[in-house]
């Protein structure tokens, strides 16, 4: 998340209003199964109206990664910086800050898990937002925003095209919903991430997509947030 100029010491923290607008959403947030590799730091959550009221939501679920969670101080669980992002978070400004906004800065120096998975509700059904586009849609999502210098894109290129294409080839797979194996797809194709998603029984939809780097340090399960 961004923010531009100063903020004052009380500006209020931007979660609570994700966790406003989540109590409007249709059906239940899916996350990664409880691990202690994974800690969920954010949800934000984006919408869409219509004359008729809301029309769709999408839940984006972001976590902090620990490669050793037993031991949140042993070097390793240290993201792997640049020069500019190191200094970026060490410089502390003159000015003093939102207690969320230190946080917010202080878990930059972990790998993150950025809106890594998204649970999608849709009030009508579409070619838009069946599984296998909702599916790519992520995919590209996080590869532009995660993975531009591997891409060769520079800060200019946000008009070029999307990584994937929608006949990104996908295949069959089950995928652990609240320990029940659902039909669902992913995508082993992408040198930079994993993808994976599934129809929830609720109408909803769950998509996840998981740099390939982290995938040994996490169970790639998900469940219901409680």
């Amino acid at each position: 998340m961004h923010f531009a100029g100063v903020l004052p010491e009380d500006a209020p923290d931007p979660r609570a209003r994700h966790a406003e607008l989540l109590k409007r959403m249709p059906i239940p947030v899916v996350e990664f199964v409880a691990q202690p590799s994974v800690q969920v730091t954010d949800i934000s959550v984006n919408s869409a109206t219509d004359r008729y009221g809301c029309s769709a939501m999408t839940a984006s679920v972001s976590a902090t990664l620990w490669r050793n969670p037993d031991n949140k101080s042993d070097p390793v669980n240290l993201a792997d910086l640049d020069d500019d992002s190191r200094h970026a978070i060490e410089e502390v400004p003159p000015w003093p800050r939102p207690a969320w906004l230190i946080e917010r800065v202080e878990s930059m120096r972990f790998p993150s898990l950025w809106e890594a998975v998204q649970t999608n509700w849709h009030r009508e059904e579409s070619e838009l937002n069946a599984l296998d586009s909702l599916l790519i849609q992520h995919t590209n999502y996080i590869l532009m925003n995660q993975f531009r210098e591997e891409l060769g894109l520079s800060a200019r290129d946000w008009d070029a095209p999307a990584p994937l294409s929608e006949r990104t080839a996908t295949r069959p797979i089950d995928v652990s919903i609240d320990r029940e194996a659902v039909s669902g797809i992913e995508i082993d194709t992408d040198p930079f991430v994993y993808a994976v998603g599934a129809k929830l029984a609720n109408g909803g939809t769950l998509t996840a997509v998981i740099a390939r780097e982290h995938l040994p340090f996490i169970t790639v399960q998900f469940a219901s947030r409680r």
